[in-house]
């Protein structure tokens, strides 16, 4: 029991041990910029998800088409043309339109991208403007407060929508049963697929959703240790 007790100190006081060094001064000084940085950076890679061609690599048995890497809103393959008989291969782009049979994890994943790179703008929005107000030591903290906040709920509300979107997608392309299907016109069929790659975007997805859950606690954090006004 006494050593259980004991154990529990330990554990307590090294906790209040870690909040008083990132109470310091100077460790707010130095975090606060890291935590406008992280959001750049979150930004930037939310912005590579969004845009990224391959969020399915699937490879097909045929001579015209080998490779076929899919994107939220645009697909890319290289295709191989008899020129004067002369077999040359050039880059092709397939939008992703009405005359795909778009599935849900697709159809989906485009809203929640969008709104986690929405949610990531605003943001950015709110922690540099933040990082302005801390840095000409304006007395406004419960504006400060504001910013963190709505910085916090923003930022865990996007490493929510990515983190839906990525797994999604990778789930029922490996485990599930994908009703995605290319147009008539497209040069090959889903039936002719004979593998599946795993891409970038499921470990970079994972990735950026830890980085935004992370800055998100950080803003978290910063928000209960503002200090209130002075209440004349």
């Amino acid at each position: 029991m006494q050593a259980g007790q004991a154990a529990t100190g330990r554990c307590g006081s090294s906790v209040s041990g870690y909040l008083r060094v990132f109470r310091r001064p100077e460790m707010k000084c130095f975090l606060k910029p890291v935590r406008v940085l992280l959001n750049y950076l979150v930004w930037v890679l939310g912005l590579s998800l969004a845009h990224s061609r391959s969020w399915r690599v699937w490879e097909f048995d045929s001579d015209i088409v080998s490779v076929v890497f899919i994107g939220l809103w645009e697909a890319f393959y290289q295709q191989k043309f008899n020129i004067s008989g002369i077999m040359v291969e050039l880059p092709m782009y397939s939008e992703i339109n009405s005359s795909w049979v778009i599935s849900n994890e697709i159809s989906y994943g485009q809203g929640l991208m969008l709104l986690a790179n929405f949610m990531m703008s605003v943001a950015l929005i709110f922690s540099s403007v933040a990082l302005f107000v801390s840095r000409i030591k304006a007395p406004y903290p419960d504006f400060l407060r504001l910013c963190y906040k709505a910085s916090a709920l923003l930022l865990f509300l996007s490493c929510t929508c990515i983190t839906i979107a990525v797994s999604w997608n990778f789930t029922v392309d490996f485990y599930g049963q994908t009703t995605l299907d290319f147009p008539l016109t497209f040069p090959v069929e889903r039936e002719m697929i004979t593998n599946k790659r795993l891409s970038y975007v499921f470990p970079l997805g994972t990735a950026t959703s830890i980085l935004l859950l992370g800055n998100a606690l950080l803003f978290s954090c910063e928000t209960c240790s503002i200090k209130p006004p002075n209440r004349v």
